[in-house]
């Protein structure tokens, strides 16, 4: 069995009660301040302590203290019996020997200055060094979805406007018989670097190359020069709200919230988070948010090739029968995936709940019915409650803003202002609108100054474009609950406005355990109605008595009281699942709701025809 020797026995190095422990969770304390025309502003009581230069503080500081404790791994392979075969892996020492390697590499390289570090290839070792390598002399790196070298037909007009839009000085991927047409086909100036195949591409470098490369005093020269505001990292925004823009991210930004984190999960300094990670690094939450909480505290990350989705979430399975994480992150889907296993063998549940600190979940809202199933597995097999949790944040934003740190009864509610934060809510369109603004915050879009103008209120602050409001209204710190995006609401003809996110989470939940995720139709029309993705096991079932039993959650959910904009009047079942690569479903595994409904123009009208269809359901 693998376990890292940072975090053995995390469970029992603590005592007491968790969630009263305020050396543990930081104690709700925030401040309402109210402005004009209805706005008002929270923020935390709690000042933001100091935080460190750049990201290469922390490497430098475990590869002293901790040198020989586990950093990362990542998986060597799967045997046929769904066991894992070893791990390769880097303790601090060797991952800050190998990063000064490959930071010289990079000097060498006499790249342009500004043009970053182009990373196209999922989580891996080499990717990782290759990025802090970049950061760590001052180089910005860019990890994009690896999804987009990889559609098929050969389409690379979308990574072709990207390579051109971040005009980088030097491109990795992993193996060059996979990305090589891709790169191919940009046809970027570019140094061109490969861990596998890079003797079969013309001119391109292999990574051990780069890694063998002796350090010298040049990279501690340059290190020294890095400042808070050096940019560390280039992001795209995921697209959920228009075309992608270039964010830029900084040290300064990311070490910030990573204080922040610090503050409100004060467990994670007492103890060293143990992560099994999949999610992407070219989005923030796998990339900022988790991998910086292993490097800011010294923890350790087992890199989990696994994704929730059929045929690759075993993998995840078996990983967990190896790896014992102290917190664990996940989108509601994945949770959705894991949990058939976690029901089925008590014996991994209670190893995967054994040690565990925190269960995390961001990137969508998630179901009822999900949370209720997750806690049901847990309470046969530990003791102590566990600490289902989530935040809310954005790429531009680095990306925690609120975090949930008391115990919860249900998901929706996204916390409350972490130390340094300020959270301003605004009417707009019958919901509240907030903004935010602190050290965390970017400092605009790369090459876009329209766009970075157009980010920013009058007073400076982020409009990121969701909405949320209180728990209760005369007790600011009963927390804040997630209202959806104000700009994917929209009114029915008869003037109504419906609140998207809360209804695809309420009929989701009223659908369970037929639907995997919906999205919600209606803008100017009389009636509310949903496109319906559903779970495996729905499609196995037999038409009528599938159709039987989405009509009857309908009429439940109608049942439950509110107008003609609280449920949907019609369902349209759809017989696959999101495509990942048609942006239908993000890299973090949630439904893109405006793709959806572009691509899926034809099933809407349908949803709204006179005619009859075995694909409809009615109220």
């Amino acid at each position: 069995m693998i376990q890292a020797s940072a975090g053995a026995g995390a469970a029992a190095a603590i005592g007491g009660d968790f969630f009263s422990d305020p050396t543990l969770l930081a104690p709700r304390a925030v401040q309402r301040v109210p402005l004009a025309d209805g706005a008002f502003l929270l923020r935390s009581t709690e000042t933001l302590g100091p935080y460190a230069r750049c990201i290469g503080e922390w490497l430098e500081r475990w590869a002293v203290e901790t040198p020989a404790s586990l950093a990362f791994a990542e998986p060597t392979g799967l045997s046929a019996a769904a066991v894992t075969e070893g791990w390769t892996s880097l303790d601090w020492r060797g991952l800050r020997q190998r990063v000064g390697s490959v930071a010289q590499a990079l000097l060498d390289l006499n790249l342009a200055d500004r043009a970053p570090v182009l990373i196209l290839s999922d989580n891996s070792l080499d990717h990782l060094v290759l990025s802090l390598a970049a950061m760590h002399v001052g180089k910005a790196s860019c990890t994009v979805s690896s999804g987009y070298c990889r559609l098929a037909g050969g389409d690379f007009s979308r990574i072709r406007a990207i390579v051109e839009a971040i005009r980088p000085a030097l491109i990795y991927a992993s193996d060059a018989a996979t990305y090589g047409p891709a790169i191919t086909a940009c046809g970027a100036k570019a140094v061109v670097v490969f861990t596998q195949g890079a003797e079969g591409f013309s001119g391109a470098r292999s990574f051990e190359t780069l890694a063998g490369t002796p350090e010298t005093d040049a990279v501690r020269r340059a290190y020294a020069a890095v400042t808070p505001d050096t940019h560390a990292k280039y992001l795209l925004t995921s697209g959920s709200t228009g075309r992608p823009k270039v964010v830029i991210n900084t040290h300064g930004m990311l070490c910030a919230n990573q204080q922040m984190l610090a503050q409100t999960f004060r467990f994670l300094g007492q103890e060293k988070p143990v992560l099994l990670d999949w999610l992407p690094w070219s989005h923030t939450f796998g990339g900022n948010h988790n991998v910086n909480i292993v490097l800011r505290n010294g923890g350790s990350m087992y890199i989990d090739d696994g994704r929730p989705m059929p045929g690759l979430i075993e993998r995840t399975v078996a990983h967990l029968r190896e790896v014992q994480p102290t917190v664990y992150f996940n989108v509601p889907k994945g949770y959705d995936m894991l949990l058939p296993a976690l029901e089925a063998d008590a014996s991994l549940a209670a190893r995967f709940f054994g040690r565990m600190r925190m269960v995390f979940y961001a990137g969508a809202g998630m179901p009822m019915a999900t949370w209720r199933r997750l806690e049901a597995v847990a309470v046969p097999v530990r003791a102590e409650p566990v600490f289902f949790t989530t935040s809310w944040g954005a790429t531009e934003t680095s990306p925690a803003i609120t975090a949930s740190h008391w115990r919860l009864d249900r998901p929706g509610v996204i916390g409350l202002p972490m130390p340094g934060v300020e959270l301003k809510f605004v009417p707009n369109a019958g919901k509240l609108e907030m903004r935010v603004r602190g050290p965390h915050v970017f400092p605009g879009y790369r090459n876009n100054d329209a766009a970075t103008q157009q980010a920013f209120d009058e007073e400076g602050y982020y409009c990121i474009g969701d909405a949320g409001f209180l728990v209760d209204e005369a007790d600011p710190a009963s927390g804040i609950v997630f209202n959806g995006r104000v700009a994917e609401d929209f009114k029915l003809t008869s003037g109504t406005w419906v609140s998207v996110g809360m209804l695809r989470l309420a009929v989701v939940t009223a659908l369970a355990p037929h639907v995997q995720d919906a999205v919600i139709t209606g803008h100017d029309r009389n009636e509310i109605g949903a496109l319906l993705f559903l779970t495996e096991s729905a499609r196995k079932l037999d038409p009528a008595e599938l159709r039987q039993a989405l009509a009857d959650g309908l009429r439940a959910l109608r049942a439950q009281g509110g107008g003609s904009s609280q449920w949907p009047a019609r369902l349209w079942l759809l017989p696959d699942a999101p495509s990942m690569a048609a942006g239908e479903i993000t890299d973090k595994g949630y439904i893109n709701q405006r793709r959806v409904l572009t691509l899926r123009a034809a099933e809407v009208e349908a949803l709204y025809g006179a005619s009859d269809h075995p694909c409809r359901v009615l109220s």
